[in-house]
Protein backbone atom coordinates (compact mmCIF):
# COMPACT_ATOMS: atom_id res chain seq x y z
CA UNK A 1 0.00 0.00 0.00
CA UNK A 2 1.26 3.43 -0.86
CA UNK A 3 1.33 5.93 1.98
CA UNK A 4 -2.00 6.50 3.12
CA UNK A 5 -3.41 9.61 3.50
CA UNK A 6 -5.27 10.85 7.08
CA UNK A 7 -8.33 12.35 8.08
CA UNK A 8 -8.68 13.87 11.40
CA UNK A 9 -12.43 14.82 12.81
CA UNK A 10 -13.11 16.21 15.23
CA UNK A 11 -16.49 17.56 16.10
CA UNK A 12 -16.51 19.68 19.02
CA UNK A 13 -18.49 18.74 22.94
CA UNK A 14 -20.37 15.57 21.40
CA UNK A 15 -20.77 13.11 24.20
CA UNK A 16 -19.57 9.85 23.91
CA UNK A 17 -22.89 8.10 23.83
CA UNK A 18 -24.92 10.07 21.02
CA UNK A 19 -23.93 7.27 18.47
CA UNK A 20 -26.41 5.01 16.49
CA UNK A 21 -23.83 3.11 17.08
CA UNK A 22 -23.79 3.43 20.57
CA UNK A 23 -27.30 2.15 20.77
CA UNK A 24 -28.34 6.02 21.34
CA UNK A 25 -31.76 5.87 21.74
CA UNK A 26 -32.69 8.96 19.82
CA UNK A 27 -29.43 10.14 17.58
CA UNK A 28 -29.50 9.32 14.09
CA UNK A 29 -25.82 9.09 12.82
CA UNK A 30 -25.83 6.59 10.21
CA UNK A 31 -22.72 7.66 8.38
CA UNK A 32 -20.78 7.82 11.19
CA UNK A 33 -21.79 3.92 12.05
CA UNK A 34 -20.97 3.37 8.77
CA UNK A 35 -17.71 4.36 9.45
CA UNK A 36 -17.18 2.42 12.71
CA UNK A 37 -18.14 -0.35 10.51
CA UNK A 38 -15.05 -0.27 8.98
CA UNK A 39 -12.71 -0.33 11.33
CA UNK A 40 -13.12 -0.39 15.66
CA UNK A 41 -15.03 1.86 17.92
CA UNK A 42 -13.52 2.37 21.51
CA UNK A 43 -16.48 2.25 24.22
CA UNK A 44 -14.20 3.50 27.27
CA UNK A 45 -13.03 6.79 25.42
CA UNK A 46 -11.79 9.83 27.62
CA UNK A 47 -11.21 13.44 27.31
CA UNK A 48 -8.36 13.35 30.23
CA UNK A 49 -8.98 17.55 30.85
CA UNK A 50 -12.55 18.25 29.28
CA UNK A 51 -12.56 21.54 27.62
CA UNK A 52 -11.25 22.58 24.53
CA UNK A 53 -7.86 24.14 25.10
CA UNK A 54 -6.63 21.68 27.31
CA UNK A 55 -8.18 18.89 25.00
CA UNK A 56 -6.79 20.11 21.79
CA UNK A 57 -3.42 20.13 23.39
CA UNK A 58 -3.27 16.31 24.26
CA UNK A 59 -4.84 15.91 20.76
CA UNK A 60 -2.52 17.76 19.04
CA UNK A 61 1.33 16.85 21.22
CA UNK A 62 0.01 13.23 21.70
CA UNK A 63 0.55 13.79 25.40
CA UNK A 64 -1.24 13.45 28.87
CA UNK A 65 -2.14 16.32 31.29
CA UNK A 66 1.03 15.22 33.61
CA UNK A 67 3.65 16.00 30.64
CA UNK A 68 1.52 18.48 28.53
CA UNK A 69 0.96 20.49 32.13
CA UNK A 70 -2.45 21.96 31.00
CA UNK A 71 -4.84 21.25 33.78
CA UNK A 72 -7.67 23.75 33.16
CA UNK A 73 -8.88 25.93 30.48
CA UNK A 74 -6.74 28.83 30.04
CA UNK A 75 -6.76 31.40 27.38
CA UNK A 76 -3.29 33.23 25.85
CA UNK A 77 -0.58 30.90 26.07
CA UNK A 78 1.14 30.80 22.77
CA UNK A 79 0.92 27.41 21.54
CA UNK A 80 4.46 26.78 19.68
CA UNK A 81 6.41 27.68 22.76
CA UNK A 82 4.66 25.58 25.06
CA UNK A 83 4.11 22.53 22.69
CA UNK A 84 6.60 22.12 19.87
CA UNK A 85 5.85 18.87 18.72
CA UNK A 86 3.05 18.44 17.26
CA UNK A 87 0.81 15.85 15.25
CA UNK A 88 0.69 17.49 11.85
CA UNK A 89 4.53 18.47 12.35
CA UNK A 90 5.03 14.61 12.08
CA UNK A 91 3.20 14.36 9.29
CA UNK A 92 4.75 17.26 7.58
CA UNK A 93 8.49 16.37 8.51
CA UNK A 94 7.25 12.75 6.49
CA UNK A 95 6.73 15.08 3.68
CA UNK A 96 2.84 14.95 3.94
CA UNK A 97 0.72 18.19 3.19
CA UNK A 98 -1.27 19.35 6.56
CA UNK A 99 -4.25 20.95 6.14
CA UNK A 100 -6.22 22.20 9.04
CA UNK A 101 -10.14 23.42 8.44
CA UNK A 102 -12.45 24.81 11.58
CA UNK A 103 -11.88 25.30 15.27
CA UNK A 104 -7.86 25.31 16.19
CA UNK A 105 -8.56 27.23 19.55
CA UNK A 106 -4.89 27.92 19.66
CA UNK A 107 -2.84 31.28 20.28
CA UNK A 108 -2.04 33.34 18.81
CA UNK A 109 -5.08 32.15 16.52
CA UNK A 110 -3.41 32.29 13.52
CA UNK A 111 -0.81 30.11 14.21
CA UNK A 112 -0.25 27.01 11.89
CA UNK A 113 1.63 24.64 14.91
CA UNK A 114 2.35 22.43 12.28
CA UNK A 115 -0.16 22.84 9.56
CA UNK A 116 0.90 23.86 5.84
CA UNK A 117 -2.19 25.98 6.42
CA UNK A 118 -5.70 26.98 8.04
CA UNK A 119 -8.75 28.03 7.36
CA UNK A 120 -10.24 29.18 10.19
CA UNK A 121 -13.30 29.33 12.23
CA UNK A 122 -13.01 28.94 16.04
CA UNK A 123 -16.37 29.99 16.94
CA UNK A 124 -17.44 32.86 19.24
CA UNK A 125 -14.11 33.47 21.27
CA UNK A 126 -14.98 36.44 23.80
CA UNK A 127 -11.10 37.47 24.51
CA UNK A 128 -10.52 37.42 20.78
CA UNK A 129 -13.25 39.57 19.49
CA UNK A 130 -12.27 42.17 22.10
CA UNK A 131 -8.71 41.73 21.54
CA UNK A 132 -9.43 42.58 17.49
CA UNK A 133 -12.37 45.03 18.26
CA UNK A 134 -14.71 42.51 16.28
CA UNK A 135 -11.95 42.50 12.59
CA UNK A 136 -12.57 38.59 12.06
CA UNK A 137 -9.92 38.57 9.56
CA UNK A 138 -7.55 38.58 12.31
CA UNK A 139 -9.01 35.34 13.72
CA UNK A 140 -11.83 33.82 11.52
CA UNK A 141 -11.89 32.75 8.01
CA UNK A 142 -15.81 32.22 7.89
CA UNK A 143 -17.27 35.37 8.69
CA UNK A 144 -15.28 37.14 5.70
CA UNK A 145 -16.47 34.02 3.60
CA UNK A 146 -20.04 34.33 5.70
CA UNK A 147 -20.03 38.52 4.10
CA UNK A 148 -19.70 37.87 0.51
CA UNK A 149 -21.82 35.80 -0.13
CA UNK A 150 -24.74 37.25 -2.52
CA UNK A 151 -27.74 38.73 -0.41
CA UNK A 152 -26.16 39.28 2.88
CA UNK A 153 -24.81 42.19 4.33
CA UNK A 154 -21.72 42.84 5.33
CA UNK A 155 -21.86 43.07 8.66
CA UNK A 156 -23.69 39.88 9.39
CA UNK A 157 -21.87 37.16 11.56
CA UNK A 158 -23.21 33.75 13.11
CA UNK A 159 -24.08 35.42 16.02
CA UNK A 160 -27.14 37.33 14.74
CA UNK A 161 -29.85 35.04 16.00
CA UNK A 162 -28.74 36.05 19.78
CA UNK A 163 -28.32 32.65 20.64
CA UNK A 164 -25.30 32.37 22.57
CA UNK A 165 -21.90 29.81 22.47
CA UNK A 166 -22.12 29.43 26.24
CA UNK A 167 -26.31 29.04 26.57
CA UNK A 168 -28.96 26.84 26.90
CA UNK A 169 -31.15 28.25 24.78
CA UNK A 170 -31.90 26.40 21.65
CA UNK A 171 -33.24 27.99 17.67
CA UNK A 172 -32.97 27.39 14.16
CA UNK A 173 -30.39 28.73 12.08
CA UNK A 174 -31.62 32.23 10.92
CA UNK A 175 -29.90 31.79 6.99
CA UNK A 176 -29.63 29.58 4.37
CA UNK A 177 -28.29 26.03 5.66
CA UNK A 178 -25.41 26.34 3.09
CA UNK A 179 -24.24 29.81 4.77
CA UNK A 180 -24.55 27.53 8.69
CA UNK A 181 -20.88 27.18 10.02
CA UNK A 182 -21.41 22.97 9.85
CA UNK A 183 -21.75 23.34 5.76
CA UNK A 184 -19.43 26.10 5.45
CA UNK A 185 -16.92 23.52 7.08
CA UNK A 186 -18.08 20.52 5.26
CA UNK A 187 -17.45 22.83 1.51
CA UNK A 188 -13.94 23.67 2.14
CA UNK A 189 -13.16 20.22 2.55
CA UNK A 190 -14.36 19.15 -0.02
CA UNK A 191 -13.08 22.15 -2.31
CA UNK A 192 -9.79 21.31 -0.78
CA UNK A 193 -9.54 18.26 -2.55
CA UNK A 194 -9.48 19.73 -5.66
CA UNK A 195 -6.09 22.25 -4.34
CA UNK A 196 -4.13 19.79 -2.47
CA UNK A 197 -0.65 18.84 -4.11
CA UNK A 198 -1.59 15.08 -5.54
CA UNK A 199 2.05 14.56 -5.61
CA UNK A 200 2.10 13.70 -1.88
CA UNK A 201 0.13 12.09 0.55
CA UNK A 202 -2.46 14.45 2.62
CA UNK A 203 -3.05 15.20 6.60
CA UNK A 204 -5.99 16.67 6.38
CA UNK A 205 -7.54 18.36 10.23
CA UNK A 206 -11.55 19.04 9.75
CA UNK A 207 -12.92 20.60 13.21
CA UNK A 208 -16.45 21.27 13.38
CA UNK A 209 -17.30 23.91 16.11
CA UNK A 210 -20.94 22.36 16.64
CA UNK A 211 -23.00 20.71 18.25
CA UNK A 212 -20.94 23.05 20.86
CA UNK A 213 -23.37 26.04 21.52
CA UNK A 214 -25.05 27.76 20.27
CA UNK A 215 -27.48 24.88 19.57
CA UNK A 216 -28.61 26.63 15.98
CA UNK A 217 -29.59 23.69 13.52
CA UNK A 218 -31.38 23.98 10.38
CA UNK A 219 -35.16 23.94 10.98
CA UNK A 220 -35.17 20.73 9.80
CA UNK A 221 -32.88 19.17 12.06
CA UNK A 222 -33.97 20.51 14.81
CA UNK A 223 -37.63 19.34 13.80
CA UNK A 224 -36.23 15.84 13.89
CA UNK A 225 -35.45 15.70 17.68
CA UNK A 226 -38.43 18.46 18.96
CA UNK A 227 -41.12 15.07 19.21
CA UNK A 228 -38.72 12.86 21.44
CA UNK A 229 -40.26 11.90 24.76
CA UNK A 230 -40.05 15.01 27.15
CA UNK A 231 -36.44 15.60 28.97
CA UNK A 232 -37.12 14.64 32.69
CA UNK A 233 -34.83 15.47 35.43
CA UNK A 234 -32.88 13.22 36.61
CA UNK A 235 -30.77 13.13 39.70
CA UNK A 236 -28.13 10.09 41.93
CA UNK A 237 -28.01 10.27 45.65
CA UNK A 238 -24.49 12.92 45.49
CA UNK A 239 -25.60 15.93 43.62
CA UNK A 240 -25.59 17.60 46.98
CA UNK A 241 -21.75 17.46 46.96
CA UNK A 242 -22.43 20.89 44.60
CA UNK A 243 -25.37 22.81 46.43
CA UNK A 244 -22.52 25.73 46.88
CA UNK A 245 -22.24 26.53 43.09
CA UNK A 246 -25.82 26.50 42.49
CA UNK A 247 -27.68 28.74 39.67
CA UNK A 248 -30.74 27.53 39.07
CA UNK A 249 -32.89 29.11 36.06
CA UNK A 250 -29.33 31.02 34.66
CA UNK A 251 -29.57 29.91 30.75
CA UNK A 252 -25.72 30.10 30.93
CA UNK A 253 -25.63 28.20 33.95
CA UNK A 254 -22.90 24.99 34.73
CA UNK A 255 -24.94 23.43 37.85
CA UNK A 256 -28.46 24.22 38.35
CA UNK A 257 -32.27 23.60 37.21
CA UNK A 258 -33.92 24.75 33.91
CA UNK A 259 -37.34 24.13 33.01
CA UNK A 260 -37.73 20.77 31.54
CA UNK A 261 -39.44 22.53 28.31
CA UNK A 262 -36.12 24.22 28.15
CA UNK A 263 -33.50 21.50 28.39
CA UNK A 264 -36.33 19.57 26.06
CA UNK A 265 -35.63 22.14 22.97
CA UNK A 266 -31.77 22.15 23.90
CA UNK A 267 -32.02 18.48 23.18
CA UNK A 268 -33.10 18.79 20.19
CA UNK A 269 -31.23 21.91 18.88
CA UNK A 270 -27.97 19.70 20.08
CA UNK A 271 -28.61 16.29 18.68
CA UNK A 272 -29.35 18.09 15.51
CA UNK A 273 -26.33 19.63 15.21
CA UNK A 274 -25.03 16.13 15.46
CA UNK A 275 -27.20 14.71 12.33
CA UNK A 276 -26.18 17.72 10.47
CA UNK A 277 -22.48 17.20 11.25
CA UNK A 278 -23.24 13.61 10.02
CA UNK A 279 -24.54 14.37 6.84
CA UNK A 280 -21.81 16.41 5.74
CA UNK A 281 -19.22 13.94 6.67
CA UNK A 282 -20.86 11.71 3.62
CA UNK A 283 -20.19 14.54 1.56
CA UNK A 284 -16.78 14.34 2.36
CA UNK A 285 -16.43 10.20 2.28
CA UNK A 286 -17.92 10.35 -1.30
CA UNK A 287 -15.94 13.53 -2.27
CA UNK A 288 -13.12 11.06 -1.36
CA UNK A 289 -14.21 7.99 -3.71
CA UNK A 290 -15.26 10.60 -6.78
CA UNK A 291 -11.41 11.52 -6.40
CA UNK A 292 -10.08 8.20 -6.35
CA UNK A 293 -8.85 8.82 -2.64
CA UNK A 294 -10.98 6.53 -0.62
CA UNK A 295 -9.29 3.37 -0.30
CA UNK A 296 -5.98 4.76 0.74
CA UNK A 297 -7.10 7.09 3.40
CA UNK A 298 -7.13 6.65 7.37
CA UNK A 299 -10.37 8.34 9.10
CA UNK A 300 -10.69 8.91 12.61
CA UNK A 301 -13.27 10.86 14.45
CA UNK A 302 -13.96 12.46 18.12
CA UNK A 303 -14.60 15.38 20.14
CA UNK A 304 -12.74 17.06 22.49
CA UNK A 305 -15.38 16.60 25.11
CA UNK A 306 -18.64 16.21 25.75
CA UNK A 307 -21.71 18.07 27.15
CA UNK A 308 -23.10 17.32 30.43
CA UNK A 309 -27.04 18.02 28.74
CA UNK A 310 -28.97 18.37 32.23
CA UNK A 311 -27.00 15.40 33.60
CA UNK A 312 -27.27 15.12 37.13
CA UNK A 313 -28.27 19.36 36.62
CA UNK A 314 -25.10 19.60 34.82
CA UNK A 315 -24.79 21.52 32.08
CA UNK A 316 -21.32 22.01 29.74
CA UNK A 317 -18.48 20.35 30.64
CA UNK A 318 -14.79 20.28 32.43
CA UNK A 319 -16.10 18.08 35.16
CA UNK A 320 -15.28 13.86 34.99
CA UNK A 321 -18.64 12.42 34.51
CA UNK A 322 -19.58 10.36 31.43
CA UNK A 323 -21.66 12.92 29.73
CA UNK A 324 -18.67 15.36 29.85
CA UNK A 325 -15.52 13.05 29.94
CA UNK A 326 -16.19 10.16 27.30
CA UNK A 327 -15.65 10.75 24.00
CA UNK A 328 -16.88 9.32 20.52
CA UNK A 329 -13.86 7.97 19.09
CA UNK A 330 -13.53 5.81 16.24
CA UNK A 331 -10.40 4.61 13.63
CA UNK A 332 -10.92 3.32 10.54
CA UNK A 333 -7.73 1.81 8.17
CA UNK A 334 -7.78 2.52 4.80
CA UNK A 335 -9.74 0.52 3.00
CA UNK A 336 -6.68 -0.85 1.12
CA UNK A 337 -5.00 -1.94 4.29
CA UNK A 338 -5.71 -5.86 3.77
CA UNK A 339 -4.37 -6.31 7.88
CA UNK A 340 -6.89 -3.92 9.03
CA UNK A 341 -9.59 -5.39 11.51
CA UNK A 342 -13.08 -4.47 10.66
CA UNK A 343 -16.09 -3.73 12.83
CA UNK A 344 -14.64 -4.05 16.34
CA UNK A 345 -15.32 -2.94 19.66
CA UNK A 346 -12.87 -2.09 21.90
CA UNK A 347 -13.37 -2.59 25.66
CA UNK A 348 -10.03 -1.14 26.67
CA UNK A 349 -9.61 2.59 27.87
CA UNK A 350 -8.49 5.40 25.65
CA UNK A 351 -7.61 8.93 25.82
CA UNK A 352 -7.40 11.69 23.15
CA UNK A 353 -3.65 11.51 23.48
CA UNK A 354 -3.47 8.33 21.87
CA UNK A 355 -4.11 9.13 18.24
CA UNK A 356 -1.05 10.93 17.33
CA UNK A 357 0.85 7.60 17.96
CA UNK A 358 -1.81 5.87 16.43
CA UNK A 359 -2.22 7.46 13.58
CA UNK A 360 1.32 7.71 12.96
CA UNK A 361 1.81 3.78 13.20
CA UNK A 362 -0.84 3.28 10.99
CA UNK A 363 0.60 5.98 8.40
CA UNK A 364 4.23 3.73 9.44
CA UNK A 365 6.08 6.81 10.58
CA UNK A 366 7.63 6.82 14.14
CA UNK A 367 6.02 8.25 16.99
CA UNK A 368 8.36 10.85 18.52
CA UNK A 369 9.87 10.88 22.33
CA UNK A 370 8.05 13.71 23.49
CA UNK A 371 4.48 11.43 22.90
CA UNK A 372 3.36 9.74 26.36
CA UNK A 373 -0.24 8.35 24.44
CA UNK A 374 -0.06 4.92 23.40
CA UNK A 375 -0.82 3.67 19.67
CA UNK A 376 -3.98 1.51 19.13
CA UNK A 377 -2.36 0.03 16.24
CA UNK A 378 -2.87 -3.18 18.32
CA UNK A 379 -6.85 -3.67 18.03
CA UNK A 380 -7.18 -2.30 14.33
CA UNK A 381 -4.68 -4.33 12.56
CA UNK A 382 -3.94 -7.92 12.89
CA UNK A 383 -0.52 -8.96 14.50
CA UNK A 384 2.13 -10.89 12.00
CA UNK A 385 2.33 -14.51 12.81
CA UNK A 386 5.35 -14.00 14.97
CA UNK A 387 5.11 -10.59 16.54
CA UNK A 388 5.75 -10.77 20.36
CA UNK A 389 2.77 -10.61 22.92
CA UNK A 390 1.67 -6.62 23.31
CA UNK A 391 3.18 -4.87 26.21
CA UNK A 392 -0.36 -4.62 28.50
CA UNK A 393 -2.32 -1.91 27.79
CA UNK A 394 -3.10 0.43 30.75
CA UNK A 395 -4.84 -0.12 33.96
CA UNK A 396 -6.82 3.15 34.41
CA UNK A 397 -6.60 6.33 33.07
CA UNK A 398 -6.42 9.81 35.30
CA UNK A 399 -8.40 12.63 34.49
CA UNK A 400 -8.58 16.15 35.84
CA UNK A 401 -10.21 20.16 35.37
CA UNK A 402 -10.08 22.92 37.34
CA UNK A 403 -13.29 24.24 37.54
CA UNK A 404 -15.45 25.59 40.81
CA UNK A 405 -12.61 26.94 42.32
CA UNK A 406 -10.71 23.72 42.75
CA UNK A 407 -9.15 20.48 40.86
CA UNK A 408 -11.89 18.15 40.00
CA UNK A 409 -9.92 15.12 39.93
CA UNK A 410 -11.15 11.26 38.10
CA UNK A 411 -9.38 8.05 37.68
CA UNK A 412 -11.42 5.40 35.49
CA UNK A 413 -10.90 2.04 32.97
CA UNK A 414 -14.72 2.55 31.82
CA UNK A 415 -15.72 0.38 34.29
CA UNK A 416 -15.53 1.58 37.30
CA UNK A 417 -14.93 5.50 38.62
CA UNK A 418 -13.43 7.56 41.22
CA UNK A 419 -13.98 11.00 41.98
CA UNK A 420 -12.88 13.68 43.87
CA UNK A 421 -12.89 17.18 44.65
CA UNK A 422 -9.51 19.17 45.80
CA UNK A 423 -11.21 21.87 47.95
CA UNK A 424 -14.45 20.03 49.60
CA UNK A 425 -12.96 16.70 49.55
CA UNK A 426 -16.05 14.89 48.40
CA UNK A 427 -15.86 11.94 46.43
CA UNK A 428 -17.87 9.34 44.80
CA UNK A 429 -17.60 5.94 43.29
CA UNK A 430 -19.60 4.37 40.54
CA UNK A 431 -19.96 1.01 38.96
CA UNK A 432 -20.29 2.29 35.54
CA UNK A 433 -21.21 -1.35 34.07
CA UNK A 434 -24.37 -1.80 36.24
CA UNK A 435 -24.94 2.40 37.05
CA UNK A 436 -23.79 4.26 33.26
CA UNK A 437 -25.66 6.87 34.31
CA UNK A 438 -23.91 7.28 37.67
CA UNK A 439 -26.93 7.26 39.48
CA UNK A 440 -25.37 5.68 42.88
CA UNK A 441 -22.16 6.76 44.88
CA UNK A 442 -21.16 3.75 46.23
CA UNK A 443 -18.29 5.95 48.75
CA UNK A 444 -19.86 6.30 51.32
CA UNK A 445 -20.98 2.38 51.69
CA UNK A 446 -19.00 -0.05 53.94
CA UNK A 447 -19.45 -2.92 51.75
CA UNK A 448 -17.17 -0.95 49.14
CA UNK A 449 -14.69 -0.19 51.37
CA UNK A 450 -12.07 -1.79 49.57
CA UNK A 451 -13.03 -1.31 45.82
CA UNK A 452 -13.05 2.41 47.62
CA UNK A 453 -9.41 2.06 48.86
CA UNK A 454 -7.97 0.99 45.43
CA UNK A 455 -9.32 3.45 43.61
CA UNK A 456 -8.10 6.01 45.87
CA UNK A 457 -5.19 4.63 46.39
CA UNK A 458 -4.82 5.08 42.53
CA UNK A 459 -5.62 8.57 42.13
CA UNK A 460 -3.06 9.18 45.23
CA UNK A 461 -0.89 7.67 43.36
CA UNK A 462 -0.90 9.79 40.06
CA UNK A 463 -1.15 12.80 42.35
CA UNK A 464 1.72 11.71 44.56
CA UNK A 465 4.59 14.41 43.97
CA UNK A 466 2.51 17.26 42.07
CA UNK A 467 3.25 20.55 42.45
CA UNK A 468 0.18 21.73 44.36
CA UNK A 469 0.37 19.12 47.45
CA UNK A 470 -2.83 17.00 46.63
CA UNK A 471 -1.13 14.34 48.39
CA UNK A 472 0.54 14.46 52.05
CA UNK A 473 1.65 11.63 53.98
CA UNK A 474 0.77 9.41 51.20
CA UNK A 475 -2.83 10.78 51.64
CA UNK A 476 -5.09 12.81 49.51
CA UNK A 477 -5.05 16.15 51.47
CA UNK A 478 -8.09 18.64 50.74
CA UNK A 479 -7.50 22.17 50.46
CA UNK A 480 -4.54 22.64 47.82
CA UNK A 481 -4.75 25.55 45.66
CA UNK A 482 -5.52 24.73 42.22
CA UNK A 483 -3.61 25.77 39.08
CA UNK A 484 -4.42 25.88 35.56
CA UNK A 485 -0.80 25.18 34.37
CA UNK A 486 2.03 23.64 36.02
CA UNK A 487 4.87 24.70 36.62
CA UNK A 488 6.99 22.87 33.97
CA UNK A 489 4.58 24.12 31.56
CA UNK A 490 5.21 27.93 32.62
CA UNK A 491 8.73 27.88 32.32
CA UNK A 492 8.68 27.39 29.32
CA UNK A 493 7.10 30.73 27.98
CA UNK A 494 8.12 33.43 26.86
CA UNK A 495 9.32 36.49 29.89
CA UNK A 496 6.35 38.71 30.77
CA UNK A 497 3.56 36.69 29.46
CA UNK A 498 0.50 36.62 31.57
CA UNK A 499 -2.19 34.03 30.70
CA UNK A 500 -5.97 34.98 31.27
CA UNK A 501 -7.95 31.98 33.30
CA UNK A 502 -11.43 33.03 32.41
CA UNK A 503 -13.62 31.44 35.59
CA UNK A 504 -15.73 29.50 33.44
CA UNK A 505 -14.10 27.96 30.01
CA UNK A 506 -15.75 28.29 26.73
Amino acid sequence: MTDPNVILICADEWRGDCLGAEGHPHVQTPHLDELASRGARFRHAYSATPTCVPARVALFTGQSQERHGRVGYQEGVPFDAVHPVTLQGEFRRAGYQTQSIGKMHVYPERSRVGFDDVILHDGFLHHTRREHRLNFKYFDDYVPWLRRQPGVTADEEYFDHGAGCNSTVARPWDKSERLHPTSWAGSQAVEWLYRRDPTVPFFLYLSFHRPHPPYDPPAWAMDMYLDLPAFKRRLGDWEHHFESVRTDGNHQLAFGTLSEAVTHRTRAGYYGLMTQIDLQLMRLFEALNAFGLAGDTIVAFTSDHGEMLGDHDFYRKAVGYEGSARVPFIVAPAPNDTAAKRGGVVDEVVELRDIMPTLLELAGLPVPESCDGRSLARFLRQAPKDAPAPEPWRQWLHGEHVYFGQSLQWVTDGHVKYLWASEWGTEELFDLDNDPGEMHNLAPLPEHAELLALWKGRLTADLTGREEGFVRDGALVAGAEAVTMLAHTRVLLPSGWHGRNPSRPC
